[in-house]
């Protein structure tokens, strides 16, 4: 015969103070996010205890988690795969590094529940040993979200600007020079000629302005520069 179920009285229940801030931001988080898959990604931001969870919101440490939601475009598919906010996520994740491991980057890209065949494709652009400069992935990244030359860079701004969502998103003309530069060396149907003298109008611009790229900087020039 089973044993009668314990009863407490809310007297006897403790409930850790902390515990509902916790469970809400984890629950915002959630909502931001939009994972494919839960499950996974919540694996991705507790890793194998949920202390590391809780350990990275009291450090500050970058989590899977988006800044704010992504509403899909009219001619998105649900399972459209990269988009700016997780990218986003990977380059804070990823940057401080530097030099980032291959494996690493699956691992951080699968948490984020993204396609794999994506990565590979972006991968096989470039010549990628075991180790990548993680720069170079994010121009590719954006080049996927792009399109186009001045869309990849356009969404390069916005993801490393330190601005607000909305403003100028400037960025340092040497940050903005060594992404251009590689795209267009990767696109391989644009003379250097025509790039060297593209980033010479927009340097005589940014030394006007502390040394920074604004959006307007670019997709205000004519067509034919790109």
């Amino acid at each position: 015969m089973p044993l009668p179920e314990t009863m407490f009285c809310a007297q006897q229940i403790k409930i850790p103070p902390e515990l509902p801030d916790i469970l809400k931001q984890f629950t915002k988080a959630a909502i931001r996010t939009q994972p494919r898959d839960v499950l996974q990604w919540a694996a991705a931001l507790c890793g194998q205890a949920l202390e590391r969870y809780f350990s990275a919101l009291s450090k500050g440490e970058p989590l899977p988690v988006k800044e704010r939601i992504e509403m899909p475009l009219a001619t998105e598919k649900t399972d459209a795969g990269l988009t700016p906010g997780l990218l986003k996520i990977l380059h804070k994740q990823l940057s401080p590094k530097g030099m980032v491991n291959v494996a690493e980057l699956k691992e951080k890209w699968k948490h984020l529940c993204l396609p794999e065949e994506q990565l590979k494709a972006i991968l096989q652009l470039d010549d990628f040993g075991e180790e990548v400069e993680w720069m170079k992935v994010l121009a590719l990244g954006c080049s996927v979200l792009g399109g186009s030359l001045l869309s990849s860079m356009k969404h390069a701004c916005e993801i490393l600007t330190r601005d607000p969502e909305g403003g100028a998103a400037r960025v340092p003309f040497e940050t903005f020079s060594f992404l251009y530069s590689y795209l267009a060396s990767i696109d391989g149907e644009m003379p250097e000629e025509k790039t060297e003298a593209f980033l010479h109008r927009i340097k005589e611009q940014a030394d006007q302005q502390t040394g920074m790229v604004l959006l307007r900087n670019f997709l205000t020039q004519p067509s034919t520069l790109f």
